[in-house]
């Protein structure tokens, strides 16, 4: 639906059939977008996504938010970095674990999503 991001991450909002796990989606896009980075040098040399990704569902009432959320991504991280964000995010979850998390450990009280059943609110992701 929309994919936009900064200079240090990307966010995607997709729609995905139920047949598509959301694995295969992501490693598709990946591929994909690397190997077109590389070839054009539209990221410089030797561009490579992170290991791992960070995926949140949200209901068909959001998606207007989070729409304006992506369009808006270079006057919203001019206050909060990208690690902020999402740990930030984690904290305002339920069902989560501890974990690694950009080279910290992350404490149980935050934790790492393992369930994706919930929606994340339009105050979350802003």
């Amino acid at each position: 639906m929309i994919i936009g991001g900064v200079k240090d991450h990307v966010h995607a909002l997709l729609l995905l059939p139920p047949s598509l796990p959301l694995s295969k989606a992501i490693q598709f896009l990946k591929a994909n977008s690397s190997k077109w980075l590389n070839e054009t040098g539209a990221a410089g040399n030797k561009f490579s996504w992170q290991e791992g990704y960070g995926a949140f569902s949200v209901s068909a009432s959001q998606t207007a938010d989070v729409i304006r959320y992506i369009e808006n991504q270079v006057a919203h991280h001019a206050h909060k970095s990208f690690e902020e964000e999402f740990v930030g995010f984690l904290k305002v979850r339920r069902g989560f674990r501890s974990g690694p998390c950009f080279g910290m450990i992350v404490p149980p009280r935050w934790g790492l999503a393992t369930d994706s059943a919930s929606s994340p609110s339009a105050e979350a992701l802003g």
